[in-house]
This record gives structure tokens, sequence and C-alpha cells, in this order.
């Protein structure tokens, strides 16, 4: 722009002279027109036609010439007013330019200029240096260099937040040198600035106070919630007495939903006498310190108050006080408990006090050291004890008795339990325990060790039986400790699983057995899972037991055995023989089993394909015996009867084959009705009126008239008396009476059949409910009761029966009433 200004300014410089040289040729040009006026006749002698027209255009040329000269003169005018008007802005804005950079340049701000997110930053002025800002632009951009780390961590949230997303933001932040800054966050043309200015006078010190306030903010939250966490009601009150804040335990002891709510509420946890006079005794130096008694949740309770008041209010503290007298009684009853106590304790215990006097002492020590009670009651010093006792000859010798005296008397200046053996002259061995009490003298415990060094000898000598014994088991033992380091093993053990004495010496870890044991056994079920429980942490350790199969052969029943101080013991049995008999005997079992369903599946075959021929010569029968087919002699007739008695008979026996193979398969399904139970016995009555008649027996059935009925399957309930009253008639003698007794008991039906036959023998009565058991002469195929038993047990019932040899059979049965199913009816 400035070239194109300046070339158009040395056209203008040119454009007088050819201005001037036009006005000449115009003058000269007029001076010829007028001599040519004058020389008219002379002129068109000497020019022609031509020379006038030439002459004419050269005219022309010069008027448009002089136009654009004009033209050029005023535009010339223009361009130097706007030429003066451009460099008077210049010279403004250079000006401005200063203006800026002065103000920049003070030593009291900085600015730092991005330009986009990836361009590095520009940086304009500087900071103070007593402020610690870095001079240097590379070490400024470090904030937690100089910049206090809180400070420095949101200035830096603030700029990325200013860079990414042109969020603003203005801070006060606190160099390292406590010194306070200003830090403004703008973004303007693209651009994010953040200035930078040291605060002074009244700015740093309102920044001081914005900081000093946010301090005392989160102070004062701090206390609120630590004041919340504590389980002393806490309350904050106005200068006219109006609650401002409670803590949680107040809001909870008036019952109320919330601080918040106590506080809009005004519940008070203090009656308004204690209020008045808490606010009438408390003053700004003195504040109130008394026990108060309330009410909370129902109970009388004391506080011991604490009040302070201040120009803007009170605020106090309530301290629950109600057990302290309870438990200051309880201690004294404690103490008296424990004097009893230690009285008759078996255990020796004298106490000095802090002049090293005897204050107590128990009865137990005074028969340890035979004692006389005049010189215990007048309470000698320990010194003077310990030299009495030393001249009765009752403690230990010792070569230099000052230096032992002084070093037992030591312990009233420890501050730990001291404790030393004793080895007295009767053979007694005695562990004696010192320690000095916080408020002042000493406690002695005397222990007799006499019976434990006893002990501990018969338990060394026990320990070495037990390890003769574990080495001379049959089954293999091996004990680890809770490190998972073996401490013991026995021959049996090393044998089974084929190692060594040294891979299994004490202290082997249980990873090298198992290293050990891998040629005969590496499943990850084995010492793997040995190891897992042997080196656990759990607060519960379970036994555990199982089977393993060696690579040998050799079958093992192990058990996982946890015992006391953490320590496990494995233990593995040769089970080799009686597993391969146990295998052996299942694999009969199995074939077994598969005969015994092949026996069900024959017989269920076999009882459908002889009903049909059974009901075939049943009917046969029955057709010979009738008058149409022609009459039959007495011996026929009787060969007839024969037939239908044996054929009636077998069809029976095969039907109940069937019911118990159908019970078998679980197929049965009970067709449930209301069964009315005197009608049912009236058919039941019925039916077996020929069968007793032919046996002279006398049925008698006992029954109230109000039996009712049960929700049951009648035909399987007939069947049911119908096996049971046959059975009693195959027993009964001739003559006799079998007995039906009925009778409800809640819901349940209940019916007994009873005979006077020869009974059932005891060793045989368990068995009557088998199946194809029977028992005397006419017993049958052994089925009745067996049925009876299934179909009472489909009822959900029970059976039982009850003999006696030459007294006769009782069957009892028990049916509950079911439930009638639900029949959903369609819609």
């Amino acid at each position: 722009m400035i070239t194109q200004r300046s070339m158009t300014k040395a056209a203008w410089q040119g454009a007088p002279r050819l201005v001037l040289r036009l006005l000449a040729c115009t003058a000269l040009f007029a001076a010829s027109d007028a001599a040519a006026e004058v020389s008219t006749p002379v002129a068109r002698t000497i020019f022609g036609s031509s020379e006038v027209v030439t002459f004419s255009v050269l005219i022309g040329v010069i008027s448009a010439a002089m136009i654009s000269a004009i033209w050029l003169i005023r535009q010339r005018g223009n361009i130097e007013a706007e030429n003066r008007q451009l460099r008077s802005d210049l010279s403004d804005a250079n000006q401005r330019i200063s203006r800026f950079q002065a103000l920049i340049a003070d030593k009291s701000r900085r600015i730092v200029i991005w330009d986009g997110l990836a361009e590095r930053p520009e940086f304009l002025g500087q900071l103070p240096i007593e402020t610690g800002a870095p001079q240097e632009d590379r070490d400024f951009l470090a904030f937690g260099r100089w910049i206090k780390p809180q400070s420095a961590s949101d200035l830096e949230k603030a700029i990325e937040m200013l860079r990414a997303h042109a969020q603003s933001f203005d801070l006060v932040l606190e160099t390292q040198r406590n010194e306070v800054l200003e830090a403004q966050g703008r973004v303007s043309g693209g651009r994010a600035f953040v200035r930078f200015i040291a605060l002074n006078n009244l700015r740093a010190e309102l920044a001081e106070l914005k900081l000093e306030r946010d301090q005392l903010h989160t102070s004062l939250s701090t206390f609120r919630t630590l004041l919340d966490a504590v389980d002393l009601p806490v309350w904050q009150r106005s200068p006219d007495g109006k609650l401002e804040w409670v803590n949680e335990a107040y809001a909870e002891a008036v019952e109320a939903r919330s601080p918040a709510a106590a506080t809009a509420e005004g519940r008070e946890l203090l009656a308004t006498a204690a209020r008045e006079k808490i606010r009438s005794v408390s003053t700004f130096d003195t504040p109130f310190r008394d026990k108060v008694s309330t009410v909370v949740r129902g109970n009388r309770t004391f506080f011991d108050v604490v009040d302070a008041r201040s120009p803007a209010g009170s605020a106090g503290m309530a301290i629950d006080v109600s057990g302290i007298e309870a438990v200051r009684e309880e201690l004294a009853r404690t103490l008296k408990s424990h004097a009893e106590t230690l009285d008759h304790l078996a255990t020796p215990v004298a106490i000095f006090d802090g002049h090293q006097r005897l204050q107590f002492y128990n009865q137990a020590f005074q028969r340890l050291w035979d004692l006389d009670m005049g010189f215990l009651e007048r309470k000698p010093d320990n010194g003077e004890l310990f030299d009495r006792l030393r001249a009765s000859a009752k403690l230990p010798e010792q070569l230099n008795w000052k230096q032992w005296k002084a070093n037992a008397l030591s312990v009233y200046q420890a501050p730990d339990t001291q404790s030393d053996l004793w080895h007295l002259p009767n053979g007694q061995t005695l562990r004696v325990f010192a320690t000095a009490r916080p408020q002042g003298g000493a406690t002695w415990v005397f222990e007799n060790l006499t019976e434990k060094v006893d002990l501990e000898t018969r338990y060394n000598t026990l320990v070495q039986v037990q390890g003769e014994t574990i080495d001379h088991l049959a089954e293999g033992v091996a004990v680890f400790g809770p490190d998972g380091r073996i401490r013991l093993s026995n021959p049996a053990f090393r044998a089974l699983w084929g190692v060594s004495e040294a891979e299994a010496k004490p202290g082997t870890h249980i990873r090298a057995v198992e290293q050990a044991c891998l040629p005969s056994y590496d499943q990850p079920d084995g010492w793997k899972r040995f190891a897992h429980i042997i080196t656990s942490f759990d607060d519960e350790r379970p036994s555990s037991r199982g089977i393993l199969e060696l690579r040998t052969g050799l079958i093992l029943d192990y058990a996982v055995i946890p015992l006391p101080n953490a320590q496990t013991m494995l233990t593995f049995v040769n089970i080799t023989d009686s597993v391969r008999v146990e295998r052996a005997l299942t694999e009969k079992n199995d074939a077994l089993r598969k005969a015994d369903a092949l026996k069900n599946d024959f017989v269920h075959h076999v009882s459908y394909e002889l009903r049909s021929p059974l009901t075939n010569i049943i009917g046969f029968a029955d057709l010979l015996r009738t008058p149409a087919f022609g009459e039959l002699n007495s011996r026929q007739a009787e060969y007839v009867d024969h037939i239908a008695t044996s054929s009636s008979l077998l069809l029976t026996i095969v039907n109940d084959i069937l019911d118990l193979a159908t019970v078998d398969a679980g197929i049965v399904e009970l067709d449930l009705t209301e069964v009315k139970l005197l009608d049912l016995l009236d058919d039941v009555a019925q039916q077996m009126a020929e069968r007793l008649v032919e046996s002279g027996i006398t049925l008698r059935i006992d029954a109230p008239d109000n039996l009712g009925g049960i929700v049951a399957d009648q035909q399987r309930l007939k069947q049911i008396f119908i096996k049971l009253l046959t059975n009693a008639a195959n027993f009964a003698p001739d003559g006799s009476v079998v007995g039906l007794t009925c009778r409800r008991d809640g819901s349940d039906f209940m019916f007994s059949v009873t005979d006077t036959g020869p009974g059932i023998p005891q060793d045989v009565l368990n068995t009557v409910f088998n199946r194809f058991e029977s028992h005397g002469q006419r017993g049958g195929a052994g089925l009745g009761l067996s049925i009876v038993e299934s179909f009472v047990s489909l009822h959900h019932g029970t059976v039982s029966i009850r003999s006696k040899e030459g007294e006769g059979t009782e069957v009892t049965c028990r049916i509950p009433s079911a439930e009638m199913p639900k029949i959903i009816a369609a819609e």
C-alpha cells in the first residue's frame, strides 16, 4: 500500500510540467488561429484541406489533455489530504503502543498469551522478585515450584478450562514466599490471556482477608463436622438465646429428624429453669459449669454442662454423666469383690504401698510363708519381710544377700513387671511377679510351679512315649506346623509315599515333601490341597477326609485333622484290600439290581399275559354251570366249581402283582373323591358276606353314626378293607369273630381289623409286610399286606400291626383326609 501511494505521488510531481507544456501549446495554437483570421486568404493559400483536418485533431487532443490534467490535479489534492490523515493516525497509534508498552513493562504484572491450543505462549512484563516468580519464561509456567500446592493446582485446572472451553477465571494465589498474587484469565480474538498481578496495599490486604475468610470457613466447617461426629450434644445460640446450630447428637437427644429441624423447631435439650440459670451465671470471662438434670427419651439423665458466652452469642456442650455415680459405686463394689476374690485365690498375693509397707495379703500368702498374723497385721516393711523370711530359711540361699535384696526391691522404681524363679529350700519352685503400681507401691504374686515342673517332666515322658507309639503305627502319620513345615512323620508314612527319612526330616517345607511324593501321586487334588489347608489363615479349620489312589497301586484313606497351636495332622491308611473287596461287592450289587429290574419286568409282562386266558377260563366255567348248555352231573359240577375257584384265586394274585408293579413304577394316581365312610363300610360288608359265611366267621363292625367322610380314593380304600378282612378270615378259626373298629382322630380316619387266630411269631413280625411272605397254612401268596401298605402310603397314611402268638392279630391303619383337586373352569 505504501509503495502504490509513493508511485502516485511521483506521478503527481511530474504533472505540472506536462500541464505547462500543454498550456504553451494551447497559446500557440490560439495565436495561430488569430493570425489565420487576419490572413485567411493567405492561410487558405498556404494550408490545404488536409492540414486543416490535422490541425483540428491536434486541437481536440490538447483539449482532452487539459481536462485530464485538471482532474489529476484535483485527485492529487484529495490524496495529499488522506496521507496527512494517515500520518496523524499512525502517530496516534505509535503513542498508544508506547503507552501500553510502558504499562505492560510495569514490574507488578505479567501476561501470558496462548494463540491456539498447540502454540507456544508469549510472555509480556515481569513480576516483582520478592514474589518468588521466576524471571525466565521457561521457568514461569512451572507453577508448582514457586506457588503453593493448592493454589498451583487450582491455577492449572483454571488455565486448562480457559484454553479448552474459554472459561474465564479470577483467582487469588499464594506463593511459596507467602506473597499474594491475582490471576485473571480471559479469551479475546481466539487467544487466551492470563494476567498475573502482584497485589499491594489495599488489594493485597483484601486478598489476604479473602484467603483468611476461606480458611476460617474451612476451619468452621471442619469443626462442625467434628462436632457432628462426637456423641456429645453441642449447641450454638444467638445473643437473644435462640438456637442457631446444633450437632447430630443434640438432634438425636431431642428426637428431631435432623439438626436443621431441631434448630427450626426450637427444640430445647435443657429445661427452662436450667437455661435461665445458665444465662444468669455465665459471663464473658467465666463460662457456666455445673451438673444439670433433664429428660432424654423418657429417661432422667444428668449432664455436665459447659456454656461459654461471647459477644456473638453463646455455645455449649453437654456430657452425659449419669453413669459416673453408678460406675463409682460399681468400682467400689469391684474393689471389694477383687479383695474378696484375691483372698480366696490359691495364688499368694501381697500388695505394698508407696512406702513399701504391706497393705494387703491373702490367705494363700500367709499359708505359703507360714508367717505370724500379728507380724503381718502391723504392716511390716518389704525389706523387713524379706529379712524375716531369710532368717526362717524360707528364701533361696544367696551368696550376696544384700545385692539380691536390692535387686528384688528395685521393682518400686522399675517401669515394667519383673519376673524371677525362686527355688525354695523346701523343694518348691516359685515364679515371682513384681509389678509397680501406678499410684505407688508394688504387687507381688507368687506362682507355685512345683506341680507344673512335675507335669512338664511327665509331659516330656509322655511325648517320648507317643513318639515311639506313632513310629510303630501301621498307618502313616505326618504333622505340619502353621508355617507349612513338617514337625514329625513315622516310618509308615515314608513307606507309603516312598520317601526317604532325609526328604521328610523335621523342618522340611510341605512343597519339598510334595516334590518328593510326585512319583507316587501328581494330581492337583492331593498335596496341593493339603498345602492350602495347612498354610491357610481361615478362622475355622475343618477336618477333611478322602481317598487317594497312588500310581503304585496303593489306595489310601487320608484324613486332615486340625490340632492345637494351628498344627495339622495328616493320616494315611492303606485300604487297598478293602476297596478291592468293596468294588467287587458293588459290581455284584449292580448285577443284583439289574436282575431285580429284569424280574419286575418279567412279572409285569407275564401278569398281563396271564390275565387274558384266566378271564376266558372263568367265563367258560360260568357258562358250563348255566342250565342253557346242559345239565352237569355232580362230579362235573364239582370240577367246574374247582376250576372257577382256582381261576378266581389266580386272577386275584395276578391283579395284586399288577397293582404292586404299578406302585413300584410310580404311575399310580389316586382318584380322590368325597367318600362317605358308612356307605363304604356297608359295601365292604356285603362283598365279604359270602366269603365269611363259607368259613362260618362273623364280621362285627364298630363304627359311630357320625363317622362322616374323607377325601380319598374310594376304590383303593375298599381294596384295603377287603385285603385286611380277607387276611383276617384266612387266619381266624371257624366260627370266630373278625372285628372292624372305625373312628375319627381329627381329620384322620382310623380303623383296626382284629382276629382271634394263632397270631404271628415275634421273629417274623417285622417281615409280614414283605412281598411273598406267607405265614400259616392259609396264608395265600403273601401279597395282601404288601398291597395294604402300598395303598396306605399312597394316601400318606400309616399302617401298623400288633400280634401275639395264641391271642390273634390286630392291624391298624390311619388315613389322613386329602385335599380335593382344584378344577379350573373354562372361561
